[in-house]
């Protein structure tokens, strides 16, 4: 591959088109489009619903490309899994949804894909802290008692049973 150009787009996980801001973008280069765009809907499916960061690379002169694919914000991720449209406008007070420890642990391990950190507990509790900012309950419980509780060990046995 010679000198790349690169693109980012934000897309709709699974839901690209050739429309803009992709078509309108790298059309120009007389890439395959639709070549592209399918590719990114592969490899964004498994965020369906979501807003998904990709980065298109592309060799003008051979056409060559390659698509790298981010990963949704912690607030999505938690959307998608407590099946909410957006987070709480009073959190504390008033919650809006609910996710049981497992789903608070899958969401840890894709976006410890990106931070790629030693200590899964670091990054579980990052997720319980938007938890709070989002009035999304962990386990029918306040995620500020929970975050208490994993500081003090209560969930060690899931968390480095999962890792």
């Amino acid at each position: 591959m010679g000198k790349k150009q690169a693109f980012e787009f934000l897309v709709s996980g699974g839901e690209a088109t050739a429309g803009p801001p992709i078509g309108p973008a790298l059309g120009p280069l007389g890439v395959n489009v639709k070549l592209i765009v399918d590719k990114i809907n592969e490899l964004t499916k498994d965020f369906r619903g979501m807003r998904v960061p990709v980065k298109v690379l592309v060799d003008p002169e051979t056409k060559e490309f390659e698509v790298e694919v981010g990963i949704p914000t912690v607030s999505a991720l938690i959307a998608k899994e407590a099946g909410i449209e957006k987070g709480s406008s009073m959190p504390g007070r008033e919650f809006v949804g609910n996710l049981t420890f497992e789903q608070v642990l899958k969401i840890s391990k894709i976006i410890n894909q990106k931070l790629k950190l030693d200590n899964l507990k670091s990054v579980v509790l990052q997720v319980i802290g938007t938890c709070v900012s989002m009035g999304v309950t962990v386990d029918g419980k306040n995620p500020k008692l929970v975050n208490k509780e994993i500081k003090e060990g209560l969930y060690d046995s899931k968390i480095y049973s999962s890792e």
